[in-house]
């Protein structure tokens, strides 16, 4: 490729973010878009609002894009379950090397694929795995609040909750420790394009890591075709040719990467902040630790990870009184439908003794239901446990930053004291 063509493509393709950025500004400012709001500073402030907003447009609410989007909770729990519906369009072409989408393995496929891969990676996260990771987290743990307490101050996510995950998920893959620190970086580089890429200084950020990180994995690859270890990245080796096509193998470690911190690191800063905004729930759990797992649920419920997603209709149908059409998109707003009245008693009040209502969408539902998500559960009880006993007067001591994201939920910072 020339010089000329890489200008030339640079420049369209930033033409395209700016366009796209102005028509969700025009959308939000002059046409009422809520959906459209939810990429704006406010809505990613309180996307609540926003979604209580939407709540009493009805249940169907149409987009600027000509699409549906719902906070109901049996709409989404529905299609979420339904095989009427999927990721893709049924007829698309299957996502391939040098394909220009990003690949998100299995998490981006239909069935019969998604089943295929998904059981190459199931294993990983059975219930007996969950008791061997146990020591690692309970260890990382330790180590990260030991340093913490020595420092008096710290930030709760890049001295706790961020580490902590990446610390587990590489060592589920078999990742050496010199190479950690770069998984770490290339996962949250990737991790930031779960939203859409919206500058060009982050797509570079992004390609680099998607290099880098094939380079890292394809070096895994071949040390576990020589050397399997009782690793991951060793089942994964074990499979090709089998159940996974060579160029499935690293979006899969990828995917697996990134989907193994960022639901993580985002719980643990969700858990602690709604812990700490509300200090008779810290106090609870505080003098009553087995509360811890409920804890967990409530936070999921109550600001999730994961806020939303979306499903294309395979067919002409209706939902919630309205027609949708083959091949339209219904964006499935996860967090809105968790505190769904209908559903749940009082939905905006944080409570971890809460006991009535259906199970919440924060894991998605259906065939797609997170595979790590008993996983993010055991690492968010064991850190919000620690932090609870360990450090029972912890409070904010800075500005929180949050994460400037409309899919992905969270503190970026948040500067805390022991």
């Amino acid at each position: 490729m020339t010089t000329l063509h890489r200008v030339r493509g640079a420049a369209t393709f930033a033409g395209g973010l700016y366009r796209e950025r102005w028509n969700r500004w025009y959308a939000a400012r002059f046409r009422g878009d809520e959906l459209a709001r939810l990429s704006m500073r406010d809505g990613r402030r309180d996307p609540y609002a926003v979604y209580e907003r939407m709540r009493a447009t009805g249940p169907m609410v149409p987009t600027r894009l000509g699409n549906w989007a719902t906070t109901s909770h049996a709409i989404c729990n529905q299609v979420l379950r339904s095989r009427a519906f999927g990721v893709r369009e049924e007829d698309a072409e299957p996502i391939g090397a040098g394909a220009a989408e990003f690949d998100l393995s299995f998490l981006s496929l239909n069935p019969p694929d998604h089943e295929r891969l998904r059981r190459v990676a199931g294993p990983a996260f059975s219930p007996r795995m969950m008791t061997t990771y146990a020591a690692t987290i309970d260890e990382t743990v330790a180590d990260l609040l030991d340093a913490a307490q020595r420092r008096g101050t710290f930030d709760l996510v890049t001295d706790l909750a961020a580490p902590l995950p990446i610390a587990v998920i590489t060592r589920m893959m078999g990742v050496a420790d010199a190479d950690v620190a770069a998984f770490q970086e290339y996962g949250a580089a990737l991790g930031s394009a779960l939203d859409g890429v919206t500058s060009l200084g982050q797509a570079r950020r992004v390609m680099t890591a998607n290099t880098e990180l094939e380079k890292l994995f394809e070096r895994l690859f071949e040390e576990r075709a020589k050397d399997p270890q009782d690793d991951l990245v060793s089942a994964i080796v074990a499979e090709r040719g089998e159940r996974i096509a060579p160029h499935e193998m690293v979006p899969m470690c990828s995917l697996l990467l990134i989907a193994g911190f960022e639901t993580t690191v985002n719980l643990i800063g969700n858990a602690t902040r709604a812990l700490l905004a509300h200090p008779e729930q810290w106090q609870l759990l505080r003098d009553d630790p087995s509360l811890v797992s409920a804890a967990v649920e409530e936070v999921l419920r109550w600001d999730p990870p994961v806020q939303e997603t979306a499903r294309l209709s395979f067919q002409d149908t209706e939902l919630g009184a309205v027609a949708v059409r083959r091949n339209q998109a219904v964006v499935l707003l996860l967090a809105g439908a968790n505190r769904d009245p209908e559903v749940y008693t009082d939905p905006a009040r944080f409570d971890i003794t809460r006991t009535s209502g259906a199970d919440h969408l924060a894991f998605s539902s259906g065939i797609h239901y997170c595979l790590g998500a008993p996983l993010a559960r055991l690492e968010a009880a064991r850190a919000i446990t620690a932090l609870t006993q360990r450090m029972p007067g912890l409070h904010e001591s800075g500005k929180v930053v949050m994460r400037p994201s409309r899919l992905i939920r969270g503190p970026l910072h948040m500067p805390v004291a022991a």
